[in-house]
């Protein structure tokens, strides 16, 4: 049975179309479409529509879906097309009747967007955390390695001396500017969509939406219906650029960390745990983690313009097109956690080896800093507006010999 089911037999083929990803997708929100019937629920005990018995059947069904799912044992199936389908028709073998209520008041449209957003809170709030343990974990090597000189680069080659504490300490300026993208995006998610059904509203019941919004965590109601609706996409875009943003950061640090481990350069030390072998050459240690990692930049930004290109000239309201963005996002937020998670194990392993880089300071680091000393020990004479031909012949050659300076041969003297 599916929530939409009409007159006449769909093809196979079809069904299989129009379901897509989803079946393998939706297990992934299996809790969180819980968690938003749960909350369900105990409203529509509130306003009379489920009696105290039928109200606590049916939490305590979600409840069990939800144990089932951490067990693995709750599959959403392909026949099923949806995790919404999967678990109502869990609920209704269960209870019968009462298992349909569930239903009531309720389209598959805010449905889906509830659990969507509710899975992308949590995910939100694991990448933050996880930036800010990477963010602790070059803290602590620049609190080791901190007061190393290293080259400093511009252009790829050698520019002016620097250490380690300002080289790790860009990136985490850079983590701390990414974590303000997040806040938005948090900010954006952070509005509970039940209740707006599929774009309209529900008519007849007075459904509590702010006693939903409450018991599953958000901050406020998204006020608007239609707006709900278009919504999606919109603000997955944005979660999208808050994921290329750190991974962004990754791509770079990852960047440097495979230049400066290079024989050729020798700043850092990689751990060999975290490195591969190859099938021909004995020799080798592979940085393929932070390869990875470097890479990951450039997938998940190809998966922010999908959608991106996807939600764009769709009419107001629900279009199915929006389905085909829960796959991009899902797939941005699992490459990222990934990353993280991976760095964050490396980079307390990594060492930077003083010797190397103390050898690298060769002397046109320097450079800069002795023209600037000549500046401060022979200071410019002055800038003048006339014409040198136009100034006092005393006036220059009393410039020349207070300055030390050589005497250029001038017609005026």
């Amino acid at each position: 049975m599916k929530l939409w089911d009409k007159d006449g037999k769909m093809p196979a083929e079809v069904e299989a179309f129009l379901s897509g990803e989803d079946a393998f997708l939706d297990q992934k929100l299996v809790p969180f479409d819980c968690k938003a019937s749960i909350a369900h629920a105990h409203m529509l005990k509130k306003i009379g529509v489920l009696s105290e018995k039928e109200g606590a059947q049916l939490v305590e069904g979600l409840q069990e879906i939800i144990k089932l799912h951490t067990e693995g044992k709750f599959h959403v199936k392909q026949a099923d097309e949806d995790c919404h389908t999967a678990i109502e028709a869990y609920l209704i073998q269960k209870y019968g009747e009462t298992g349909k209520k569930i239903h009531t008041a309720r389209s598959r449209n805010d449905q889906v967007l509830t659990a969507l957003r509710l899975y992308e809170k949590d995910a939100i709030h694991q990448v933050q955390a996880l930036i800010l343990t990477l963010k602790d974990c070059l803290l602590q090597l620049s609190k080791t390695y901190g007061y190393i000189e290293i080259p400093g680069y511009t252009h790829m080659q050698k520019a002016m001396p620097t250490i380690v504490k300002v080289w790790l300490g860009s990136f985490v300026s850079s983590f701390e500017d990414t974590l303000k993208v997040f806040h938005l995006a948090d900010e954006l998610v952070d509005q509970s969509p039940l209740g707006t059904g599929a774009g309209f509203g529900i008519p007849v019941f007075d459904i509590d939406r702010e006693m939903t919004a409450k018991a599953m965590g958000f901050s406020s109601v998204l006020e608007n219906p239609l707006y709900a609706q278009m919504s999606r996409g919109k603000i997955e875009a944005t979660l999208m650029h808050a994921l290329t943003q750190i991974l962004f950061d990754l791509n770079k640090l990852s960047t440097d960390l495979l230049l400066f481990s290079m024989a050729e350069f020798g700043y850092v030390l990689l751990p060999s745990e975290f490195c591969t072998g190859s099938s021909i050459m004995p020799q080798k240690k592979n940085p393929d983690v932070l390869e990875l990692v470097r890479a990951s930049y450039h997938v998940v930004l190809g998966e922010e313009m999908k959608i991106k290109g996807i939600i764009s000239n769709l009419m107001s309201g629900y279009n199915r097109d929006l389905q085909l963005t829960k796959g991009p996002m899902m797939q941005a937020i699992e490459i990222t956690l990934g990353c993280l998670k991976s760095l964050c194990l490396l980079l307390p392993k990594i060492t930077i080896n003083e010797g190397t880089c103390k050898k690298a300071m060769s002397g046109e680091l320097y450079a800069t800093e002795e023209a600037y000393e000549l500046v401060k020990k022979y200071p410019p004479i002055a800038f003048v507006l006339k014409p040198i031909h136009e100034l006092p012949a005393a006036f220059l050659r009393d410039l020349a010999v207070n300055h030390d300076e050589e005497l250029v041969r001038l017609d005026v003297l």
